[in-house]
């Protein structure tokens, strides 16, 4: 198995793993320096949060007290009987960078520093003191947490290391699904969820991430034997190879990691020169990663627990359908709607579950799907389990959902009871969509606390996961498909670097970028470059009317713009007067230089496409396709992927378009040559890999579609700042 070829910039360092986080995630002793009994202290919710779950050795640390709770209390970290896993340091900002040295210099495993006030505050000053803290845990191997980080809790030893409020207090629910947060009050709100039963293996919260950041924490949980299923909660990193890399192998063990991507600012789009880079930013570059690395994203925090726990509970879909076995025929039609919103198959039942149905659901009911199998399952709870075990053993169906609508009823906590009993028989999971305003009401807690049963408090939430459990696994097998063969021969990349060596300049003018994507034979525009306007008549000659004329300049990006384009020219004289007006139009960009004015075919076709490329500098390069013209970035109507990108990946991301029915025959259209267009967002891919050293941005735009070729009729080139070193 073969994860596709991805360009990773260089990786600041490998993940940490369990071999490295041991000592500091499942320690055998803690010491918490700065310890106290003022109540609410970090140092004394510590205490309370370790709690009596926890069998390894605790050693408070504070020269002012001789014994904490039911513990001794040392002066020093040198004074403790033996030499701990990990410590917490819950002492002022100005002492941290001692405590830390000290620790380090008795061999400690890991430190959990608390303290904020470093390089979150901007200054300088602070920023230098955590690189301290960086380089403290580099020169000793010691791995830090933070600083400015609200600690974690690892639920299968029974121990917090975190100061947040009466988190001793808290259910210690374990369970499949590891929580990953940089920010600790987000993901604690999340690890609340214990209140309702529903169990965690790990709350780990990464603060400023000096030296230990999410990206080992994923690579932590990928080993963890007691987790299925992995939430982040995630804002940025500093290093998206990384990312990419603990991504790829949550993928390869069949742990889905789930990402909620925070902080979605398009960063990118106020030095982009071409339509591309404009069009990319910071969030579309992390989608790109995501999508290649078989990451789930969610994109509300609400959605996150509700679908790592059905993840955990549903294991590898059998059948894409979904069958919905509603007692309401509100209920019913609610899921058809929220189901054809999303793109949910929600395919008729096989003809033996009809019949099976039949016995049981009223004349009144309905035993298609959504089934509605009537109030009078209210008195009968066995009708709930022979319906949906009905359901589960129908081989078109890969879930049943079953809204749940009785909270008030006397026998609700009855049915739940019998329900999550009946739950390991189903040969299909079961998502409960809880309908109740009254959240805990009577068998909430059973539901979400049932081991088989996936339990949501909205149906778009629950048919939501359902997509994102399908569509996870559909492309978990592409991914993990040997590499698509390479449509470009590897000498191209020679030919091109040789074409950009003759040049000299950042900025490549329309011929010479389109000259570039030639190498790669990608189709573009005859054309001939003409110094004068007799020169573009005999060019016009030669080419048949009618023509397009545009300056060719590695000043003026934006020709439509700068008015230096002339389209659908039908004789000479429109040929010398579109000469003039370009030079005159050229002469008023300020510094532009003028290699002469290009006379194109004037090709023609049903819509005009878009292919660019942007090197990220957090992933690599990434490749854009979608519907252009000069309101590309008015329509917006894209899609990114990290390059390079075989045939059937062009061909789901074309086909992932808003207007893609325009390009297959919308309303009697002829339909394109999409094989065509999806060559070109492969070739320029695989130039895309081939020269991410050099290249910066591309943007060819348009691409004329037509029902027999897709051509390149103008291009943008822009080399990188080294480009000249290479």
């Amino acid at each position: 198995m073969n994860m596709p070829r991805v360009l990773h910039p260089p990786a600041e360092r490998q993940p940490f793993g369990r071999a490295e986080l041991r000592r500091l995630i499942d320690p055998r002793s803690v010491a918490i320096i700065g310890a106290s009994s003022r109540a609410g202290s970090f140092g004394t919710r510590t205490l309370e949060n370790i709690g009596s779950g926890y069998t390894g050795k605790v050693y408070p640390v504070n020269p002012r007290y001789e014994q904490l709770l039911q513990w001794r209390c040392y002066r020093s970290i040198e004074e403790l009987p033996e030499v701990p896993d990990c410590v917490i340091v819950a002492v002022p900002r100005e002492q941290v960078l001692a405590e830390l040295e000290r620790a380090a210099a008795f061999g400690v495993g890991g430190a959990i520093v608390y303290s904020s006030g470093f390089a979150e505050v901007g200054k300088p000053d602070r920023i230098n003191q955590q690189h301290r803290i960086a380089e403290i845990a580099r020169n000793s191997g010691m791995r830090i947490l933070g600083p400015n980080c609200a600690g974690i809790a690892n639920l299968v030893s029974h121990v917090g290391l975190t100061f947040m409020p009466k988190f001793y207090e808290m259910p210690m629910v374990q369970g499949p699904i590891g929580l990953v947060s940089q920010s600790g009050g987000l993901g604690y709100v999340v690890l609340q969820a214990m209140e309702r039963g529903i169990g965690f293996s790990h709350y780990l919260s990464a603060g400023n991430s000096c030296d230990v950041d999410v990206c080992d924490f994923i690579n932590y949980l990928v080993d963890d034997e007691t987790t299925r299923v992995i939430i982040c909660m995630l804002e940025g990193v500093r290093d998206g190879h990384r990312l990419m890399t603990v991504a790829e192998r949550a993928l390869r063990a069949n742990k889905p990691l789930l990402m909620y991507k925070l902080g979605n600012s398009e960063i990118a789009r106020g030095t982009a020169m071409s339509h591309t880079g404009t069009l990319i930013g910071a969030s579309g570059a992390y989608r790109a990663a995501f999508e290649r690395t078989g990451v789930v994203v969610i994109d509300d925090m609400e959605q996150a627990l509700e679908t790592a726990n059905f993840f955990a509970k549903a294991g590898r879909p059998k059948a894409r359908g979904v069958g919905v076995m509603a007692s309401s025929g509100g209920a019913a039609v609610m899921a058809a709607d929220k189901a054809e919103e999303i793109g949910l198959k929600l395919p008729l039942p096989a003809p033996e579950t009809i019949a099976r149905l039949a016995g049981v659901i009223p004349e009144f009911g309905s035993n298609t799907n959504p089934s509605d199998i009537t109030a009078e399952a209210v008195k009968r709870n066995d009708m709930y389990g022979d319906c949906i075990l009905a359901f589960a053993d129908d081989p078109n169906f890969g879930v049943v959902v079953v809204p749940m609508m009785s909270a008030h009823h006397p026998v609700a906590p009855e049915r739940a009871e019998y329900l999550c009993k009946l739950s390991p028989t189903f040969a299909k999971p079961m998502c409960l969509v809880w309908l109740n305003e009254w959240l805990e009401g009577p068998g909430s807690k059973i539901y979400d606390s049932c081991p088989h049963i996936a339990s949501f408090r909205s149906m778009g939430r629950c048919l939501k996961a359902v997509k994102l459990w399908l569509d996870h696994y559909q492309r978990r097998d592409e991914l993990l498909r040997p590499n698509a063969p390479r449509l470009v021969k590897m000498d191209a990349a020679g030919a091109a670097r040789a074409r950009l060596a003759s040049g000299g300049e950042r900025v490549l003018s329309e011929r010479q970028s389109k000259q570039l994507l030639a190498t790669y034979d990608i189709p573009v525009a005859r054309e001939v470059l003409a110094t004068s306007a007799e020169e573009a008549v005999a060019a016009a000659r030669s080419m048949g009317f009618p023509i397009a004329m545009k300056a060719d300049s590695p000043d003026i990006p934006h020709k439509t713009e700068a008015g230096v384009v002339k389209l659908g020219i039908g004789d000479f004289e429109g040929v010398r007067r579109a000469y003039a007006e370009i030079a005159d139009a050229a002469a008023r960009v300020p510094g532009a230089r003028l290699n002469g004015v290009s006379v194109q075919e004037m090709v023609s076709g049903g819509a005009e496409m878009m292919v660019g490329l942007r090197i990220d500098a957090q992933f690599g390069p990434l490749v854009t396709c979608g519907f252009g013209g000069i309101a590309v970035e008015l329509n917006r109507d894209v899609t990114s992927a990290l390059a390079p990108v075989d045939m059937d990946r062009a061909r789901a991301m074309i086909a992932s378009l808003r207007g893609y029915p325009l390009l297959t025959g919308f309303r009697r259209l002829p339909p394109l040559d999409v094989e065509g267009f999806a060559q070109v967002v492969c070739r320029v891919s695989e130039l895309a890999v081939d020269l991410a050293d050099v290249i910066a941005e591309i943007d060819v735009n348009p691409v004329i579609l037509d029902t027999d070729r897709a051509v390149a009729v103008d291009a943008l080139v822009v080399l990188s700042e080294k480009a000249g070193e290479k």
